[in-house]
C-alpha cells in the first residue's frame, strides 16, 4: 500500500487492499498521503507533524489519486499540503512539517507502570494483521457497562521492517487510527448500539518526537476528555517498552446516534 505510483511531478496513485470492500481504514489514506508527502521532500528531511481532515468515505475499488503542493522549504523546515482524490471528490487533505534533525532542550512525561505482554500467550489469529494488538485490562474492556475514560494499548508490527525513518513513521501513522475513536466510546457501554451508530474519523493530529521502531513493542497510552455534539475527542501517547515517548495524537470523531 505504500509502494505508491508516481505518475506526474508531485502526483501520485495509491491502491487498496484486495479485501477491504467497505469504507476505507483511515490510517491507510493518512499513511498513503504521508509517504506522498515525504516523496517531494529532501532524505535530510523527516516528518514532525501532520494534521489531516477526512471529508469523504473513501472507496476501495478506486485508486485514490494524491496530489501535494509544495508550500515551502526554508533553511530547516518544509512544509507540504496534500489532496487526496477519488473521482474527481476530495476525500481527505493534510498538513505536514518536515524538518532538519536538530539537537536541543529535551523532556518527555512519564509512561504509565505497564509491562508489554507475553507474546506465548497472544492467540496466534491476531498476528494476520499487520500489527498485533494487545489491550490492557482486555477482559474488563468487553463489558458492557461504562468504562473509565482511558485505555492502554500494546501493538507492534507482525513482520520486519526495514529500517527506514520514512517507512517507520507511515506504519506509525497507519497503525495510530486504529484505537482513538472507540475510546470515546468507553463511558458510555451499555447505553447504545455500536451496530445502530454512525461512526467516522473526522480529524487527525500527529507529532513525532524522536525516531521510532515499530518492530518493538509500543505503547499506546489514550484518553478522551470529552464527548459531546455527537463528537468524540481523543488523545494518545505512543511510548517505547523502555518509556520513551515518541509520538503523541489528537482526534475527533463523529459518534451519532440513531
Amino acid at each position: 500500500m505504500l509502494d505508491i505510483e508516481q505518475i506526474e511531478e508531485d502526483r501520485f496513485r495509491a491502491q487498496h487492499p484486495p479485501t477491504r470492500t467497505k469504507r476505507l481504514f483511515g490510517g491507510q489514506i493518512l499513511s498513503q498521503a504521508l509517504m506522498a508527502g515525504i516523496k517531494t521532500v529532501t532524505p535530510d528531511r523527516f516528518v514532525h507533524s501532520l494534521h489531516g481532515y477526512f471529508l469523504r468515505p473513501g472507496d476501495p475499488s478506486v485508486p485514490a489519486i494524491i496530489r501535494v503542493e509544495r508550500t515551502r522549504d526554508g533553511g530547516s523546515f518544509s512544509a507540504r499540503r496534500i489532496l487526496v482524490t477519488q473521482r474527481g471528490e476530495a476525500i481527505f487533505n493534510m498538513d505536514a512539517s518536515f524538518q532538519v534533525p536538530e539537537s536541543g532542550l529535551s523532556h518527555q512525561m512519564a509512561m504509565p507502570d505497564l509491562q508489554p505482554p507475553l507474546e506465548a500467550k497472544i492467540p496466534k489469529a491476531l498476528f494476520d494483521a499487520p500489527f498485533v494488538t494487545w489491550r490492557h485490562e482486555f477482559r474488563r474492556l468487553q463489558s458492557e457497562t461504562p468504562q473509565p475514560p482511558e485505555q492502554f494499548v500494546w501493538f507492534k508490527s507482525t513482520g520486519p521492517v526495514p529500517e527506514d525513518p520514512a517507512l517507520a513513521a507511515c506504519l506509525l501513522v497507519y497503525e495510530s487510527d486504529n484505537v482513538l475513536l472507540g475510546t470515546a466510546r468507553l463511558p458510555h457501554r451499555g447505553s447504545f448500539k455500536r451496530e445502530a451508530m454512525q461512526v467516522a474519523s473526522l480529524d487527525h493530529a500527529m507529532w513525532f518526537h524522536r525516531p521510532v521502531d515499530v518492530s518493538q513493542w509500543l505503547l499506546y497510552a489514550i484518553d478522551t476528555p470529552s464527548t459531546s455534539e455527537a463528537r468524540g475527542y481523543t488523545r494518545g501517547s505512543i511510548f517505547t517498552e523502555q518509556g520513551e515517548l515518541v509520538a503523541s495524537t489528537v482526534q475527533e470523531g463523529l459518534i451519532r446516534l440513531h
